[in-house]
């Protein structure tokens, strides 16, 4: 059970982490009105951060399902419907989340189970 939850904290964290990141080394606000380019460069970089974050999360678990990324996912998406509700300006950041990084999150623990399973 504690493998779960630090698996599920250190996922989190490091997709927060990457996240602000991003954003303040882009000098890009997350609720301004962004160029194309810019919401796309967010997307791809996203999904590989929250992709590691299902990786992560899956490997500290060190369990045979995906139990630990759905309850990453969940978080993820929980935490930007929170946000969106919540705060002022351009959504596209929180939408991007809910739609596209939390299921990516499991995408990476799917990854990690089938490449392990092959060895």
């Amino acid at each position: 059970m504690i493998r779960i939850i630090l698996g599920i904290f250190v996922g989190y964290a490091f997709f927060v982490f990457t996240s602000l990141l991003f954003f303040n080394l882009s000098g890009q606000n997350p609720h301004g009105y962004p160029t194309i380019g810019f919401a796309l460069l967010t997307a791809l970089y996203g999904a590989a951060t929250s992709f590691i974050s299902g990786l992560l999360a899956c490997w500290i678990a060190n369990k045979k399902n995906l139990r630990t990324n759905y309850i990453l996912a969940g978080i993820i998406a929980g935490f930007a419907t929170f946000s969106l509700f919540k705060s002022e300006g351009n959504h596209w950041t929180q939408i991007i989340a809910i739609f596209i990084f939390a299921p990516v999150s499991i995408l990476g623990g799917w990854f990690l189970m089938k490449k392990s399973k092959r060895a």
